[in-house]
């Protein structure tokens, strides 16, 4: 019973972390629209401030691959702390910068420590779920996207009443608190909330399928993941709300759409534990590419709608990339497998803030950046279709079983 509430606790902390670490990765898209001023520090301009943070992503990717060397090394409660403390005291940091020089070291800090939380507090809440994975991953993405969809209206109502610099102050400060809980708090075994099921014998060619499909598809879903979180503010003002004294509007309508991902993730989470990944993977895919490209060249009020509906599709993406390393990859290879996951997936998401400055300064407004990240959303569609339709991942002793026909496959 008692490593059961401290499996209980230690999850309520790792979906926390969650939503911080989108929430940190997201203050400066809604921030910009008060730092961006003829005479301030960092200039007049959206494009260049955003550019900013491409060193915070750069490092988030390349961060994640010595994770699971880091945790083997000093145990992943050990590593789960330093998240807390560096990504904390690294926004703390950026409140105080005063050159786009220091903002950018002080962000590129915090994407280095945040980088630490995919892979490791993935793993640990898969160890602590138990048999109920698919159920805790879909929860584990609502937290997340509550980040997503917290930092753009907090934001900008911290950045109109008490300066841009609160914004990142306050989320430092929740950071560092929580890191303080969360060294008190003692180490949990694997299968914290109930007995896992042994892993079952899967064939290594359905493996090596399963991996190089989940790779590809990190490389272009970090992209466009990354991409829409960052413009969603933007594109709220540029449609709906071109007014500056609108700001706190354009914060709210972007907590809307991500809204509408979150209520995806969670429902995605519960299917996944009653039907195969593809079943969920492919239709989430189709409906993806249509409604990005009609999101680019749409105005006024459809655009709120459409928006909705794409983070829908790009969220519930996002949790069943991430049971589908832990239907496929064995516990102990689970940690370094999220690594090489995520570094691949944070290396294209590295992308995202060039790329939506780049392309926003050059034609002035946003139709160009989404009707290009529908392009990569094809090659998400792509992979969804090649991707494995196997019973075997709600039924696993049929691996066993069925194992000569599969490694034939």
């Amino acid at each position: 019973m008692n490593d059961e509430h401290a499996a209980r606790r230690e999850i309520i902390l790792i979906n926390a972390a969650h939503t911080l670490t989108h929430y940190s990765l997201l203050i400066l898209p809604t921030a910009v629209l008060a730092m961006a001023r003829p005479g301030g520090p960092f200039g007049a301009e959206y494009g260049p401030i955003v550019a900013l943070a491409t060193g915070m992503f750069v490092l988030y990717g390349v961060g994640s691959l010595p994770q699971g060397w880091l945790a083997a090394r000093f145990g992943r409660h050990a590593v789960m702390s330093a998240f807390f403390f560096g990504t904390g005291l690294s926004l703390a940091a950026a409140a105080f910068a005063a050159s786009p020089l220091m903002l950018a070291v002080a962000l590129s800090a915090a994407g280095l420590f945040a980088a630490i939380y995919h892979p490791i507090g993935t793993a640990m809440l898969v160890d602590a779920a138990g048999a109920r994975v698919g159920r805790a991953l879909g929860i584990n993405g609502v937290f997340g996207n509550f980040g997503v969809a917290l930092a753009p209206v907090v934001t900008a109502f911290l950045a109109q009443h008490f300066g841009w610099e609160t914004a990142f102050l306050m989320p430092g400060f929740v950071c560092v608190a929580l890191g303080i809980v969360w060294l008190r708090m003692p180490t949990v075994a694997a299968g914290g909330q109930g007995a896992a099921r042994p892993f079952p014998p899967i064939p290594a060619a359905v493996v090596r399928h399963a991996v190089i499909v989940l790779l590809l598809l990190a490389a272009t879903a970090g992209l466009v993941f990354n991409a829409y979180t960052l413009l969603i503010p933007k594109l709220m003002q540029e449609r709906l709300a071109g007014d500056p004294r609108l700001l706190p509007i354009v914060g709210t309508l972007a907590f809307l759409v991500t809204l509408c991902g979150a209520a995806t993730q969670f429902t995605v989470g519960r299917l996944i534990d009653r039907t195969t990944l593809k079943r969920i993977f492919l239709p989430l895919s189709l409906m993806s590419v249509p409604s990005m490209f009609a999101l680019a060249f749409a105005d006024g009020w459809p655009v709120l709608l459409l928006a909705g509906l794409v983070a829908a599709t790009i969220f519930g993406q996002v949790t069943v990339s991430e049971t589908m390393t832990a239907r496929y990859i064995s516990p102990a290879m689970r940690a370094k497998m999220y690594s090489i996951r995520f570094f691949v997936a944070f290396l294209g998401s590295s992308a995202a803030a060039p790329l939506v400055g780049f392309l926003h300064e050059r034609t002035g407004n946003l139709s160009a950046v989404i009707a290009t990240l529908a392009c990569f959303a094809m090659i998400t569609l792509a992979c969804a279709l090649f991707f494995p339709d196997r019973r075997e991942e709600l039924e696993p002793e049929l691996w066993a079983k069925h194992a000569p026909a599969a490694a034939a496959e």
